[in-house]
């Protein structure tokens, strides 16, 4: 192996390592996975054509993922592509390798879930500067040149994003149990096959929609045995 090999491979590896963090923030910042996928990918791609001497590899493709993550939204929200506000992010169940388990938990908790809908309403730099800091604990700082802002001004959009979410009418904490309860009895039916946890928790009428990914056909599942075979 030459020396320029053995170098792409480090930094390869240096960008597998830091996969889920980004994967995590692009989701957070999109609710959606392919487009998560897309813009770690696109991260990569970046990469791979910088010729710059990168001090901070993991501030670097923060950076990096954070821009591509706003352009979208910047392009959803001037009518580059029709989407619902309010509407619920893509699952994550089956995604392998691109969230690790904290983030996986964080993200499927039915809090993360409502977060959700509240974050969909809010403009672009608002979301990135709430995501960023209060989430993923970027200093404003380094926010700041991402959003074209200082970072006192960063701080304040940061700071209205909060009190958005602060004001949006949070579920009963009953509801909420209830839906964190459910969301804990998919995931144990998916990983030790316990589905009678599963039936006890749903409604016997509830209702399923959904698609698995970008161009797949949707689906719609009824009834609470229905809905549980989804997490065989």
């Amino acid at each position: 192996m030459t020396t320029a090999d053995a170098s792409d491979a480090a930094l390869a590896a240096r960008f597998e390592a830091a996969r889920p963090r980004l994967g995590a923030i692009a989701y957070r910042m999109l609710g959606s996975i392919d487009d998560a996928q897309d813009a770690v990918q696109e991260a990569w791609l970046r990469l791979g054509r910088t010729d710059q001497d990168i001090a901070n590899l993991d501030a670097w493709l923060t950076t990096v993922v954070a821009r591509i993550c706003l352009n979208t939204l910047r392009d959803r929200h001037g009518g580059g592509r029709e989407e619902p506000v309010g509407h619920l992010p893509d699952p994550i169940v089956d995604v392998e390798g691109e969230f690790d388990p904290e983030h996986r938990a964080m993200l499927a908790d039915a809090v993360g879930l409502a977060l959700f809908v509240v974050l969909d309403t809010l403009p672009p730099a608002e979301r990135l500067a709430f995501v960023l800091h209060d989430v993923f604990a970027v200093p404003f700082d380094e926010i700041a040149p991402i959003v074209d802002r200082t970072p006192e001004a960063t701080r304040k959009l940061a700071s209205r994003a909060r009190r958005r979410i602060e004001q949006a009418h949070p579920a009963p904490e009953g509801d909420v149990a209830a839906q964190r309860e459910a969301v804990d009895a998919f995931f144990a039916a998916g990983r030790a096959g316990d589905f009678d946890r599963l039936l006890s928790v749903l409604h016997p009428d509830v209702v399923l929609r959904g698609d698995f990914g970008r161009g797949a056909p949707g689906f719609r599942a009824e009834g609470a045995a229905a809905v549980a075979k989804l997490a065989r």
